[in-house]
């Protein structure tokens, strides 16, 4: 099915400011969706609003969303307020509705993400529209899969798709509702560096008073914009109340951002980045250098634990040098969670390749 005429346009980053979606969680009543809407479009600094019209919740019995019913009221936020509207779609039942309503683009939720044959049951209902799509990162810290949902999206012949990162489940008690692993988003940023990538503080912090937090880091690290929840009365939010902003926190919120640059147009900066940027890749070039050397020992003593019928793991002496790495380390002003991941992974790759010279295991590049 083809959309309906809608307020179309393809994301594009503006000047001076973050891209910004926000409202609602959940579009609860109609009042409550124009209250927000009306709010936004006054201050005058959000691209799409986003109210949750299915609403896939962890447990049965939660407020799970209008459903179709809402649509009406989302219709008179793009009439009322000029604003263009963007929902989340799980199932192709969803997209066609959304179609004949006339939204404007379209998100797909890290639940639905995870699952390549719903993704590509969206895909194929998606096909032929070319309206903005959004991929919110799968539940789980998985970058293929992530990007296997957008090259989904993309075969269908989607060419607006943006990306959308709310962090990643995890088992146990963090500072986040979803821990934000931000190296995932950064190489989906490498790998797709013509999709427009947001940040969802509002999932990541799980907690209103981390959002700006959150969404200043982001910003630092070049994210393109942010997706944040907005509720008129937070307190009384039939989902997620905990971590929604009124319009005016929000408000806060983004007069508070600073918006950094690459500068890749200023000569001066470019020339004493570079200075700095040759440093690296020297210091780089020496740390290749000493790991291979370090493999090299590796070797000979691999081959002399051979010859004397010597194990290869030998507990205390791997309990000393984490020891003594992690000391260093700390006096030299590294974290400890760092330091302890580059011997660990230095320490695997050792016994792999005395494993190789025992006969036992073929390294794999």
């Amino acid at each position: 099915m083809k959309p309906k005429e809608t307020h179309f346009k393809a994301p594009v980053v503006p000047a001076g400011r973050p891209f910004v979606i926000s409202g609602p969680c959940a579009a609860e009543t109609e009042t409550q969706v124009l209250e927000t809407a009306r709010l936004l479009a006054a201050d005058g600094r959000v691209d799409y609003f986003r109210a949750g019209v299915w609403k896939p919740r962890t447990m049965p019995g939660s407020f799970e969303g209008n459903g179709q019913s809402a649509l009406p009221w989302l219709q008179r936020v793009q009439r009322e307020t000029g604003l263009r509207v963007i929902i989340e779609v799980a199932k192709p039942a969803h997209v066609e509705a959304a179609l004949e309503a006339g939204m404007d683009a379209f998100w797909i939720g890290a639940r639905t993400t995870v699952n390549p044959f719903l993704v590509q049951e969206l895909a194929d209902a998606l096909r032929g529209t070319d309206l903005p799509v959004f991929v919110k990162n799968p539940i789980n810290p998985d970058a293929k899969l992530w990007a296997g949902a957008v090259e989904r999206i993309r075969k269908a012949g989607i060419t607006s798709i943006g990306l959308i990162h709310r962090g990643f489940s995890h088992y146990g008690r963090t500072e986040y509702r979803n821990p934000p692993h931000w190296q995932i988003p950064i190489q989906m940023m490498v790998e797709y560096p013509d999709s427009i990538m947001l940040c969802d503080p509002s999932h990541i912090g799980g907690r209103r008073d981390l959002i700006f937090e959150i969404a200043q880091k982001a910003l630092n690290l070049n994210f393109d914009g942010i997706m944040v929840e907005v509720h008129p009365q937070p307190a009384k939010a039939l989902s997620d109340a905990s971590q929604q902003l009124t319009p005016k926190a929000f408000a806060d919120v983004l007069d508070r951002l600073i918006l950094r640059k690459d500068f890749q147009d200023d000569e001066r900066i470019q020339q004493e980045l570079g200075v700095m940027r040759s440093d690296i890749d020297d210091l780089d070039a020496e740390l290749v250098r000493l790991l291979a050397k370090r493999m090299e020992l590796v070797a000979h003593i691999g081959r002399f634990k051979k010859a004397n019928g010597i194990t290869i793991l030998q507990r205390k002496r791997w309990e000393q040098i984490m020891k003594r790495f992690l000391e260093m380390s700390a006096q030299l002003g590294l974290r400890e969670d760092f330091a302890r991941q580059i011997i660990t992974r230095i320490h695997e790759e050792s016994i792999k390749r005395q494993e190789e010279i025992f006969g036992q295991l073929k390294i794999k590049n």
